[in-house]
């Protein structure tokens, strides 16, 4: 893969932007859960720099290989997640495909039974955050650390 631009380099103040919003929504929801939201959007939108990343971050917050190895397939797995986790997992997934889902009010109701007003809407700032995150990435083809190991030796 070859990058196509170093978005960090040509846009400092807009990735500074999306930088402070990630600080905030890891010091509101918590690194892990973060984290975990992180890889499932990445997981959906197929985007190697992001899966690559926080697959690493999650590794160093505790997540075994087993649950990382599941969380494409969390409902199957669900005894491996907390229902809070269960819940963000879902909503991280019916709020990536808003095409396709609309968000049903049945998704609303599951996720603000485990979440607040305001941790709702910082979950949601993360889940678009993690979108928009991924979408540079993709579009400037950002080359994955693990790559970038095995490109050099």
């Amino acid at each position: 893969m070859t990058s196509r631009l170093d978005y960090n380099h040509v846009a400092p103040e807009g990735m500074k932007g999306l930088g402070a919003a990630h600080t905030y929504v890891g010091a509101s929801l918590g690194m892990a859960l973060a984290e975990l939201v992180y890889l499932r959007v990445s997981q959906i939108n197929g985007c190697a720099y992001c899966l690559d990343l926080h697959t690493r971050r999650l590794v160093a917050e505790g997540f075994t290989v087993e649950k990382l190895a599941l969380v494409s397939v969390w409902r199957e797995a669900e005894a491996l997640f907390s229902e809070r986790e269960r819940a963000a997992l879902a909503w991280a997934e019916t709020v990536t495909k808003v095409a396709e889902t609309t968000v049903p009010d049945a998704e609303f109701a599951a996720v603000s039974a485990q979440f607040s007003g305001k941790e709702l809407a910082d979950l949601t700032l993360a889940i678009s955050l993690m979108n928009a995150y991924n979408r540079m990435a993709i579009a400037f083809r950002a080359t994955p650390a693990a790559v970038k190991r095995a490109a050099q030796g």
